[in-house]
Parts: structure tokens; sequence; C-alpha cells
């Protein structure tokens, strides 16, 4: 009987491992949040942005997050066919890891709930996880530098540089075998390791990879797009300052350089953006944009909590 109880015991919390994970990291943060900034404070500096304005910004970043799950739905055809869903309480599930622990230390719950949910092997996981990181960091850098060109005098040759950098990983796809040729001549140990994991990780053609670059590019011009928005309503200005903080930001969260739930280093990073692509860096428009950064990063994490909760309601009703 007592090994009966046992048994059902753990077939329970096979079954509702991800619910527990997500609950448990929701609650998380909430008390987080109450314990760094206070969860009344946070209300009234959103008031004083525009209860309107800030509800938008978060349908805006959620829908990023089913765009994320679609790329992922995508990429792993064989494995998530129809299970759209538990594919969203899983990338939810990461996201709010991979925020919540510093140096990139929740990314390797990707593969592992992969494997554990779906079956992918844990190196192809891997693998798939570096190459949209990579394409990750390339979509950043190329939709936030479009406020750099539209302030440019010499815009022409601007958009001839952005355009130039923003079909390179095309180019490097089509010509994918010739460069893993020549990077394998020239590795050495690990490094050619690497290279085959990358190879791994890649789509097995041309179709395949537009998709996951189109989603890629959506993902981040969405959630970059509303973060210049949100800082600009905050008077973060010129336009490309805007964008710059929003890039600084978002670079933080890509890049292996985030505190615990980046308090600290997300705005900081949002700061310095702004000052790099032409906020004014007096003390006065100094700390406006230190609220203004708080503000985008408190959005920031009220979203990814607000996804890993939709994601829960969408399970009971499914």
């Amino acid at each position: 009987m007592n090994s009966d109880w046992q048994f059902s015991q753990r077939s329970w919390l096979a079954r509702n491992r991800m619910v527990l994970i997500s609950v448990a990291a929701i609650a998380a943060y909430a008390i987080f949040v109450e314990w760094v900034w206070g969860w009344s404070t946070l209300m009234r500096q959103w008031a004083e942005i525009g209860i309107g304005a800030v509800l938008a910004a978060l349908a805006l970043l959620i829908s990023t997050y089913f765009i994320r799950c679609y790329r992922i739905y995508d990429y792993f055809p064989g494995h998530t066919a129809g299970r759209f869903l538990p594919l969203f309480r899983v990338t939810q599930v990461h996201n709010l890891l991979n925020i919540m622990l510093p140096f990139r230390a929740g990314e390797t719950s990707f593969p592992l709930l992969m494997r554990s949910e779906f079956g992918v092997p844990l190196v192809h996981g891997t693998s798939a996880l570096l190459v949209m990181r990579l394409l990750d960091l390339h979509a950043l850098l190329t939709v936030a530098t479009i406020g750099l060109v539209i302030e440019r005098s010499d815009a022409s040759i601007g958009w001839l540089v952005w355009t130039f950098a923003f079909f390179s990983p095309l180019a490097f796809f089509l010509l994918k075998g010739r460069v893993l040729a020549l990077a394998r001549r020239l590795a050495r140990g690990r490094l050619a390791t690497v290279l085959d994991e990358v190879e791994s990780g890649l789509p097995d053609d041309v179709s395949g990879f537009l998709r996951a670059w189109a989603m890629t590019i959506l993902n981040w011009a969405v959630k970059v797009v509303v973060l210049a928005w949100v800082l600009a309503i905050m008077g973060v200005a010129p336009l490309a300052a805007s964008f710059g903080g929003a890039l600084g930001g978002e670079l933080s969260s890509v890049l292996p350089v985030h505190a615990p739930a980046g308090v600290g280093t997300y705005p900081a990073a949002i700061a310095a953006g702004a000052i790099s692509f032409g906020a004014p860096s007096g003390r006065g428009a100094l700390e406006l944009l230190g609220r203004a950064s708080v503000n985008a990063h408190l959005l920031v994490i009220v979203s990814a909590v607000g996804g890993t909760m939709l994601s829960l309601l969408l399970r009971r009703r499914a």
C-alpha cells in the first residue's frame, strides 16, 4: 500500500512538475519585487506613465513570448508538433529562470527541459540554443541601430551598411558549408567540437532558416520598439537614445553579464546605451534616465511573470 502511494506521488509530481516549477518561480518573483522595490512603489511609478500605456506595453511584451515559442515550435517539428501550449510553458519557465539567475545560468534549463518534456537530445538542444542566441544577438543589433541610422545626416550610407549587416546571417547560412570547412581547418581542440555543435543546431534547409530568422527579427523588433517607446514616453530623448537604451538593456539580458533578475545591470545597461546613442549626460537628465531605466526593467520583469501566469491559465483551459 505504501509503495503504491509513493508511486502515485511520484507520478503526480512527474505530471505536474512544470506547473510546480512555474508557480514557485512566480512566487519567488513576487517576493523579490516586493523586497527590492515594493509593489506599491511600482504601481505609483506606473501611474505616472499612464495605466493605458503600461498595459499596452505589457501586452506587446507578452506577445513576444508567443513569437519566441513559435520559433522553437518550428525549430523542433518532430518533437513539438501538436504541443504548442506545453512548449509555451517550457519557454516561459526558461525565460523566468534566465532572468532570475545570474551569468546566464538559466540557459542550462532549456536543453534539460526540452529533453525531459519533448525528448530532444541534449546535444541537439544545446547547439540549437547556441544558434538561436547568435540570431538573437544579430537581431538586437540590427533592430536597435535603426534609430542610429535615422539620426544620421548621411542616411543613405547608413542604410547601405545596415542592409548589408541585416542580410549577413542569410549569406552565412548559404555559405555555411564552405565557412565551416574553412573554420575546421583553422580550429584546434575544443573549438572544432563547438563548430560541430553549431552545425548540428542549424536548420536543415533555407526555408527553415528563413522562418527561424524571421521569427527572431519579429520577436526582438517588437520588444526593442516597445521598450524604446516606453523610454520615450518617460522623457528619454532623442529617438536614437531611446533605441540605444532598449538595445543596451536587452543586450545585458542576452550576454553573460547580468545580475540576479538583472537588478542593477539591466537599468545600468539601458542608461549606458541611451548615453552612447546621444542622450544628454547632465545631472537632471541622468536622474530622469535612471528612473526611466528602472521602470522599463520592472515592465520586463512583470511581463515575464505575466507570461508564465498566462501559460498556467491556458493549461487549465486546454
